[in-house]
């Protein structure tokens, strides 16, 4: 009986993981051009580890052993579901091993509990880009990993056509100035309300700002405009002068966040902008939050998020700052590559298809595909000593654009699209730049 699909965890066919694996390691060269370095961690964490920051809106896979030992407990371990909390203790366990400020890229698969939907699944890939430093850590960084990630997007754009991205950018201190300079002391429940503003409306958003937190109506209104402030320029912060809050934590957000948008409007114009009411859902985050949208696919969410935080990491003596974003890779990839907008041009990475015209001669078919595998052309040997016209078609099936002859007379190839047939020698001949390794790119 042929088993049923489990909801929310995508499985590729071959061409769908070769788009998988050409966008990541875009992504990792993208990443090591700026000096990060790779790391993975375990896939389980304590669960004290996980939930340590707060009642955490994801829910955690347990992980037990079906027959633990007796006395031995069974649900102190869950599966990660970010790369920021791993990420967070590896820096504690080694932090004796790190030159700091340490920067890392980490690749790897998360678990949520989430109901399934598109953009959303209970495991994927995320790709993440951290900056840690030992105490304190500068605010350029905040600067730095917003650009190396959209520099990675923006490669992906150009080099597949994976759809442009705009970035939006906050700083929960200017949120928490502002709000502070209202009167408000609870700064995260604000944030919690006015986090629902695309989901619910502004009415809801004020009404649940009044009632539930006895906000005055023109305070819940001010901070409702702040929420609808958003620029691709500095000019946000003359908006928010204008609504009359003064606190110096709010000072040092707008400063912060100006910064940011002054780097990305030189480096990569029209991809980032100011957005007052981005908040990001985890209570870690104290400073600049990134949530990015994919256009045409802004019913996904955001795709890419991630902030600074300033406290995640601590031995009690000692504070690691840092910020990060995160990529969901498969969150981009499967809508992408359901709607069959993102496609690789052959299944296999094989170029060549050696023929083989009888198996007592298989051995020179080997001697010949080693050769070529040599030189680095991705080669096999076909699979049964057929007539030419079924291994033709074998290597048409599979899409490998070309087949390999041998003979007396000397060797010859085919390309099999155009049935051009030339003589070649194993030891010198190259396919076309295009043909070495299988491309990926939009449907045209």
């Amino acid at each position: 009986m042929r088993p049923k699909p489990l909801s929310g965890f995508p499985e590729f066919l071959p061409a769908a993981r070769i788009v998988e694996q050409a966008v990541l390691d875009s992504l990792r060269q993208t990443f090591e051009l700026h000096g990060f370095a790779s790391i993975e961690t375990r896939a389980v964490e304590t669960m004290d580890a996980l939930t340590r920051k707060g009642e955490i809106t994801k829910e955690v896979y347990v992980v037990r052993r079906l027959h633990a030992a007796e006395g031995e407990t069974g649900d102190d371990l869950g599966l990660h579901f970010d790369l920021t909390v791993p990420f967070a203790r590896y820096v504690l366990e080694n932090a004796g091993h790190l030159a700091f400020p340490f920067r890392r890229y980490q690749v790897q698969k998360v678990w949520r509990g989430e109901r399934p939907q598109e953009g959303r699944y209970r495991e994927f890939v995320q790709a993440d880009i951290d900056v840690v430093g030992e105490n304190t850590l500068a605010g350029h960084h905040d600067v730095e990993v917003a650009l190396v990630m959209l520099e990675a997007l923006e490669t992906l754009h150009t080099r597949f056509g994976v759809p442009p991205v705009v970035m939006h950018v906050n700083n929960r201190k200017l949120a928490e100035g502002f709000y502070r300079g209202l009167g408000v002391e609870d700064h995260m429940a604000v944030l919690q309300r006015v986090d629902k503003l695309d989901k619910i409306g502004p009415d809801a958003v004020a009404a649940l700002l009044v009632d539930e937190l006895g906000l005055s109506a023109e305070a819940a209104a001010k901070c409702l405009e702040l929420a609808t402030i958003c620029t691709p320029d500095t000019s946000f912060v003359e908006r928010v002068r204008a609504l009359g809050v003064q606190h110096e934590l709010l000072d040092e957000g707008l400063a912060a966040l100006a910064e940011v948008v002054e780097a990305a409007e030189a480096a990569v114009p029209g991809r980032l902008v100011a957005d007052l009411k981005i908040a990001r859902g985890l209570d870690y985050y104290t400073g600049t939050v990134y949530e990015t949208e994919m256009a045409g696919f802004e019913s996904l969410g955001s795709i890419c998020s991630g902030g600074r935080y300033d406290a995640l990491a601590t031995d009690g003596k000692r504070t690691w700052p840092g910020v990060g974003i995160s990529v969901g890779v498969t969150r981009i990839l499967a809508p992408l590559i359901a709607k069959g907008e993102l496609v690789a041009s052959r299944s296999v990475p094989t170029c060549v298809l050696v023929a083989v015209d009888a198996e007592e001669t298989r051995g020179t078919a080997l001697a010949t595909a080693a050769a070529l595998r040599a030189r680095g052309i991705p080669t096999e040997v076909a699979p049964k000593a057929d007539k030419f016209g079924k291994q033709i078609r074998y290597a048409d099936r599979r899409g490998i654009p070309f087949v390999w002859f041998g003979g007396a007379q000397g060797d010859s190839v085919k390309d099999i699209r155009s049935g051009e047939q030339v003589p070649a020698d194993a030891a010198t001949w190259t396919p076309p730049a295009g043909d070495l390794r299988p491309s990926v790119g939009r449907q045209a």
